[in-house]
């Protein structure tokens, strides 16, 4: 692999991390720390954290498929 070129992602990834962080960081914590700890209430907290961006991710999908509709007339 050529180290110039990024890895592809999924579209809403970067989208994702940062619902994730935003979430972590109301909840009064580093994101980064947190990454590193291994115990069970890191877990929890990340657990959650990505429901919380799931979430997010499925309004902003939805809300853009209405307002695609609204345009094409359907």
């Amino acid at each position: 692999m050529d180290p110039d070129v990024p890895p592809l992602e999924e579209p809403l990834a970067e989208l994702e991390r940062r619902l994730i962080d935003e979430y972590l960081r109301r909840q009064g914590h580093d994101p980064d720390a947190l990454r590193a700890r291994h115990d069970d209430a890191a877990r929890k907290l990340l657990a959650e954290a990505s429901v919380y961006a799931a979430t997010k991710l499925t309004e902003i999908e939805s809300r853009s498929h209405y307002v695609r509709n609204l345009h094409d007339g359907h």
